[in-house]
């Protein structure tokens, strides 16, 4: 099987352009493919076997030209299309796909001004998370293991009234601690921190104590 080439993407993204009433033409100027009709804007479409940033950097290039400005690779993209078809929307940029071994093109998007779409409940979690979090424990850009969550400082303030009273009940780790879900959270055990040694009472874990040395800082700002 010949190796693909992107001028095997011209033939069909012409064809198709052609028969929604284009003229269509290659290689005009720096543009891989143009096409007009009548008196409306250009349509300039970019041809490459993959995405990649300097596609990307092409299609913005030439909105500098017009709005319409399709990027066009083969269907098999792979799993990176979905992705990048976010993206493309993301930058007002079209994009169209080709099946090299038929030369079916399809649209995947057309240019257009994009406006995302706001989701209401993550917007609520951050700002409750935020809320809750106790000072600024962790440095940004870091790593999400280990990170201390306002979950996790108050499972840290249960375990330094455990290590300090020794087995509790929760009623009372949750006054003192001022943690409301103190009973739950050693319940669920959620960090391997908790046991239960009777209804209700529960103890620190060797592991609870390791987690107080790795986070004793953490811990004696809770305090």
């Amino acid at each position: 099987m010949a190796i693909p080439r992107e001028t095997d993407l011209y033939g069909p993204v012409k064809a198709y352009l052609e028969g929604q009433g284009y003229v269509a033409k290659g290689e005009v100027g720096a543009v891989d493919v143009m096409a007009m009709r009548g008196d409306e804007d250009p349509v300039l479409v970019e041809l490459k076997l993959g995405f990649s940033l300097a596609l990307i950097h092409q299609g913005i290039a030439r909105q500098t030209v017009t709005d319409a400005v399709y990027l066009a690779v083969p269907k098999s993209a792979g799993k990176a299309l979905k992705g990048n078809l976010a993206l493309c929307k993301r930058l007002g940029l079209g994009l169209m796909t080709v099946r090299l071994r038929d030369g079916f093109v399809e649209v995947l998007a057309d240019p257009a001004t994009f406006k995302p779409r706001k989701i209401p409940k993550r917007k609520r979690q951050l700002l409750r998370e935020f809320a809750r979090r106790v000072g600024d424990p962790n440095a940004g850009g870091a790593t999400r293991v280990g990170l201390v969550t306002s979950y996790r400082q108050d499972a840290l303030r249960c375990a330094t009234y455990l290590v300090d009273k020794g087995p509790s009940k929760g009623a009372a780790v949750a006054k003192e601690t001022s943690v409301p879900s103190a009973t739950r959270i050693m319940a669920d055990d959620y960090y391997g921190w908790f046991e239960r040694v009777e209804r209700g009472i529960f103890m620190l874990t060797p592991k609870g104590v390791e987690a107080l040395q790795a986070y004793g800082q953490v811990a004696a700002d809770e305090a």
